[in-house]
């Protein structure tokens, strides 16, 4: 078990699972630039750990996931943007820091199961997005609210939105700003399942450990990869050639021999390639995108 000096969230690695906690129970976990920033380091810390299989992000109690960008800022800051004044929205410093968060989620090597263990709103929700799969208790709420405080979605939702329940539903829980609770989330797309709140780490844990004793490394990462951006592609023919690599590439694999080894004895697996050392020749296929 590992445990770090984090401030706003908690960090824990046990059995191959990582568990990231919104950790600011006074403020309803409302998101900061600090969180952010602690976050961010937690994806990279996760990245960089073999040991690491899967990944579930909660938010600390009862009350809230994550109950939104917090409107009292450290410092007095500027609650929606940086306070400084740009020649160029070029500048850096005018991205937002949801938008941070969501983009290293989404470039993540494993697989991140969100457990919504309350409200989840503005970029509580947003910051879901790229997460793998979601989870909700039955006390959850969810808000796509930007438009009732004057701004518009961020944390690039408008890409991640769309793409999970489909235009129709993004425009509408976009236009009206409403909090609708987690039977809606679920018909809408939004959340994988709805549980009772008491059960909602546990299933979560549940899914997890099914990924992590069960599946290659390696063929996670890629797999998350490709389903994730090959669906963007403009033709199915991309899609087939990114295919064509990595099954030619795992084939030869040691992971490929004991995947079939431990099938065929009747035993569980001990995948011997690491997402640290063993990733293949042509990974990453895609050019990094720039801010500009």
């Amino acid at each position: 078990m590992e445990m770090t000096d984090y401030t706003q969230i908690l960090y824990d690695v046990a059995d191959g699972i990582a568990t990231v906690t919104l950790h600011r129970p006074d403020k309803m976990n409302a998101f900061t630039g600090t969180m952010m920033t602690e976050m961010i380091d937690a994806f990279d810390r996760i990245d960089a750990d073999d040991n690491v299989r899967a990944v579930i992000v909660t938010g600390h109690g009862e009350r809230a996931f994550c109950a939104g960008a917090d409107l009292t800022p450290e410092g007095g800051g500027q609650v929606f943007a940086n306070r400084g004044e740009v020649e160029s929205l070029s500048d850096p410093r005018v991205r937002d820091g949801g938008g941070l968060l969501t983009l290293r989620i989404f470039e993540c090597k494993k697989p991140v199961i969100a457990a919504v263990n309350g409200a989840a709103v503005g970029v509580g929700v947003t910051m879901q997005l790229p997460m793998d799969i979601r989870l909700a208790s039955d006390t959850a709420r969810f808000g796509f609210v930007f438009a009732r405080r004057g701004i518009v979605p961020e944390a690039a939702s408008s890409w991640f939105l769309p793409r999970l329940v489909g235009p129709q539903q993004a425009l509408e829980w976009c236009y009206t700003g409403r909090i609708f609770d987690a039977a809606e989330a679920l018909r809408g797309g939004l959340v994988r399942s709805v549980h009772p709140a008491d059960e909602l780490l546990a299933e979560a844990c549940k899914l997890a450990r099914e990924i992590a004793d069960n599946t290659a490394p390696v063929s996670i990462a890629l797999t998350r990869q490709m389903l994730w951006r090959n669906a963007a592609m403009p033709h199915p023919m991309d899609a087939h050639k990114i295919d064509s690599r990595a099954i030619y590439r795992r084939a030869r694999s040691g992971d490929a021999a004991e995947g079939i080894a431990s099938f065929l004895e009747k035993r569980e697996p001990a995948y011997p390639d690491r997402v640290s050392t063993d990733m293949p020749d042509f990974f990453p296929w895609w050019d990094e995108a720039v801010y500009s």
